[in-house]
């Protein structure tokens, strides 16, 4: 239902769950910092100048949109967003935290896979300019293992007994 995917399209998010790097992903398995059955979340490669290394969080199954999405992919991937939200109150120290997906090319969805953005933000921290200033990058993964090694870290040893309810 209201997918825009050209014929043949290669899904850059689904080769990078199933652990392909190559040209056609810029993801690489070292940005990933979480995986269960049925949510991943990894560091993004498109940076933001003003607030570099966030975090996307996918289901590992292929649905475009969120007018795909099961319900138990959409539960799963909310307690990602929410593991990978409270990991970067603490280790990147946000005082806020800003959620992003887009659906369908006028909302500015651009990999036909539902991905949903975790961004780390900052009081004046001049975000909405910088975008607006078109102020994003592909960074090189050697810039993002650290923003990477520092999620990972700090899931493996924590937030898990907070959202046990």
């Amino acid at each position: 239902m209201y997918n825009h995917a050209p014929i043949g399209y290669e899904c850059p998010i689904c080769l990078a769950i199933s652990g392909v790097e190559s040209d056609a992903t810029m993801a690489k398995q070292a940005d990933i910092v979480y995986r269960d059955e049925l949510s991943l979340a990894y560091v993004n490669s498109k940076f933001i100048k003003s607030n570099p290394g966030h975090v996307i969080v996918v289901p590992t199954k292929h649905f475009e949109n969120i007018y795909d999405l099961p319900e138990e992919y959409m539960a799963a991937i909310m307690r990602t967003a929410q593991r990978i939200a409270l990991a970067l109150k603490d280790v990147r120290k946000a005082e806020g935290v800003w959620l992003e997906q887009n659906n369908e090319p006028a909302s500015g969805q651009h990999a036909f896979h539902y991905h949903l953005h975790v961004v780390p933000r900052y009081l004046e921290d001049g975000l909405k300019q910088c975008l607006a200033e078109g102020g994003t990058y592909v960074s090189e993964p050697e810039e993002r293992f650290p923003y990477a090694e520092a999620l990972k870290k700090a899931l493996e040893n924590n937030y898990e007994t907070s959202l046990a309810h």
